[in-house]
């Protein structure tokens, strides 16, 4: 099998999405000269102070806090989405310094009760497949669980910006496993992937068309059941992980949390749904409010 499964062709976009781009490599390409810390922090700074409202993203976040917490005023609102877009820098400098982020995370120990489950799927040759959100760094646990010796792979959504796609995919195949581009192909790969006794990790806290709502912090979000079905078809175990940012910005708590007991994809799925957003009610700063997970409020 081969690392990745994602299109080699040329990037595709307008004008504007190549200046976007253009500004973006840029700006990491600055990042990358300062030390490891240093440039993480100053992301964060970025992203809360500058790129981040006038990309639309603080404003963006600060709608869809106001739609799950509309008794919130707006000055918390508006500290709460900077804080957001603060993370969303981090963890954005994070994944792009591959090399210094994993020997960052080197002394960092996994904890949860999913971590006997996996130990012994992984002695079993059963297949596993991890979900999370876009809550503190996702990548995290993959990078620390993929140090401790496991193979796990991903299916990821591809960015509406091919020029930034082309090279943000690069911070997830360049390491652990086999990494698939959302879509039929991909999709396909990752099954045959899971099917074989392997692990890959799904985000699914994002918005689908034509996907079934389950409630999500009081409201219906539409959400993919791709995981538990694969999970059910494969006999896999389905296991949620979070990385959970500490205080310092820069270290992390990895929590492997029990696996979610077989049922059926709705009751699983919301479930799933379920952990993650008792991580964001705990903090809901660690939170991607800059995606718009409710396109079709109810």
């Amino acid at each position: 099998m081969t690392q990745t499964d994602v299109s080699e062709a040329a990037p595709q976009g307008s004008r504007s999405e190549w200046l976007q781009d253009r500004i973006l490599r840029g700006l990491i390409a600055s990042m990358n000269r300062l030390p490891y810390k240093t440039r993480v922090r100053t992301m964060g700074a970025v992203m809360a102070r500058a790129a981040g409202p006038l990309a639309g993203y603080r404003r963006r976040a600060m709608n869809q806090l106001a739609l799950i917490h509309p008794d919130m005023d707006a000055a918390t609102r508006r500290d709460l989405a900077i804080r957001v877009c603060d993370n969303f820098g981090r963890t954005l400098m994070e994944n792009y310094a591959n090399r210094d982020f994993a020997a960052h995370l080197a002394d960092t120990t996994p904890t949860g009760d999913g971590l006997e489950p996996l130990a012994q799927a992984r002695a079993e040759g059963r297949p596993v497949i991890f979900v999370t959100g876009h809550f503190g760094n996702f990548e995290v646990p993959r990078h620390v669980l993929t140090q401790g010796g496991l193979t796990i792979g991903g299916l990821y959504r591809p960015m509406a910006n091919e020029f930034v796609d082309s090279h943000y995919r690069e911070t997830m195949t360049s390491w652990g496993g086999p990494v698939f581009a959302q879509g039929s192909r991909g999709t396909i790969g990752f099954a045959r992937h899971i099917k074989g006794g392997g692990m890959g990790t799904l985000l699914f806290d994002v918005h689908v068309f034509r996907a079934t709502p389950i409630p999500f912090l009081g409201r219906p979000a539409l959400t993919s059941l791709a995981a538990a079905e694969m999970a059910l078809r494969f006999d896999a175990l389905l296991i949620p992980y979070f990385g959970t940012r500490r205080p310092d910005g820069l270290s992390f708590d990895v929590a492997v949390e029990a696996p979610i007991p077989h049922s059926d994809p709705v009751t699983m799925m919301t479930e799933a749904t379920d952990r993650l957003a008792a991580r964001v009610t705990a903090d809901p700063s660690q939170w991607f409010w800059v995606h718009r997970r409710w396109r079709d409020p109810a």
